[in-house]
């Protein structure tokens, strides 16, 4: 193998996964970004942290950038003696804004793009594949590597995750609250039931349909499309804080919901800057409250 000398870049998007009714498929890429530096070096793994995570993230292969870029360097058919990496976070760690996706999603990249022919080796569906694989389900490496709005979901066996990003989405602005404790996507997933009733699966099939054509075209519908009983239910116990701002906020008419597993809470509003004004409004203490708007998704340079 052979790899190139200069520097790449990469940045790459928060993202916000389920949006109440569509679990583990549906997701949006938010403005708010990590930029990830990386070289080939003679020998040994270095990694320089700023912003987010600066004090606890590892410095060494452990670092979730590094590892992944090794994974790749692996299926591209070698690994160089060593790799210099500056990253320059954003991103909330375990706040449910998709940091480890938007990690995957940069070291695959960096590793592609390191490799001399490496588009040609991994195209874009196999760079899909591998994120999913490597954070175990699609909903946040997709929108953060295609951006906008995206459904995913797993294909065959051979075939593995697929998406498809959802073009015109309009009239709706995203705003985050994102809380200071954080949460923690494996014990979130162990309070989930392994089975759900039939009444409550049609319910939820139903609103992830209409919130396909509430983003898209009918931003009035947001309020009953982003309604949901597959997994928001089940994790009110565990983040209390988390489901009593989804309360309120519901409770004057804003769509918000959990951000992926929390404890962030995303609220989807009509793009108008009295309704805006109106969501950051309800911010409790001990929370920030964001306007993020939509992002294109990762980028290399």
């Amino acid at each position: 193998m052979s790899f190139v000398s200069s520097s790449v870049v990469v940045r790459v998007p928060a993202t916000s996964a389920n949006l109440g009714p569509g679990f583990d498929s549906l997701g949006l890429a938010l403005s708010l970004h990590d930029r990830v530096t990386a070289r080939v070096t003679g020998t040994g793994i270095r990694v320089r942290i700023s912003g987010e995570g600066a004090d606890e993230l590892p410095t060494d292969e452990q670092h979730l950038v590094a590892k992944t870029m090794l994974t790749t360097f692996d299926k591209l058919g070698g690994r160089p003696d060593g790799i210099d990496l500056t990253c320059e976070n954003s991103i909330p760690q375990a706040r449910g804004m998709g940091s480890s996706s938007a990690a995957i999603v940069a070291g695959i990249l960096l590793a592609r793009r390191l490799t001399e022919g490496g588009d040609a080796l991994l195209d874009d569906a196999d760079v899909l594949r591998l994120a999913a694989e490597i954070e175990g389900h699609p909903d946040n490496v997709a929108p953060c590597l295609l951006g906008g709005f995206t459904i995913a979901w797993a294909g065959s066996s051979s075939s593995g995750a697929r998406a498809v990003r959802l073009d015109g989405v309009r009239n709706v602005m995203p705003v985050i609250f994102v809380p200071v404790q954080r949460g923690y996507t494996a014990q979130a997933r162990a309070v989930l039931p392994e089975n759900v009733p039939l009444v409550d699966a049609a319910f939820n099939a139903a609103r992830a349909a209409l919130l396909v054509h509430a983003l898209t075209e009918s931003p009035e519908l947001l309020f009953d499309a982003t309604q949901d009983r597959l997994h928001q239910e089940y994790r009110a116990a565990a983040m209390p804080e988390t489901a009593k701002l989804v309360a309120a906020l519901r409770g004057n008419g804003i769509a918000a919901v959990l951000s992926g597993a929390g404890p962030s809470v995303l609220a989807i509003v009509p793009d108008d800057k009295g309704l805006i004004a109106e969501a950051e409004g309800q911010c409790p203490d001990g929370w920030r409250a964001q306007l993020l708007p939509i992002s294109t998704g990762a980028h290399v340079s």
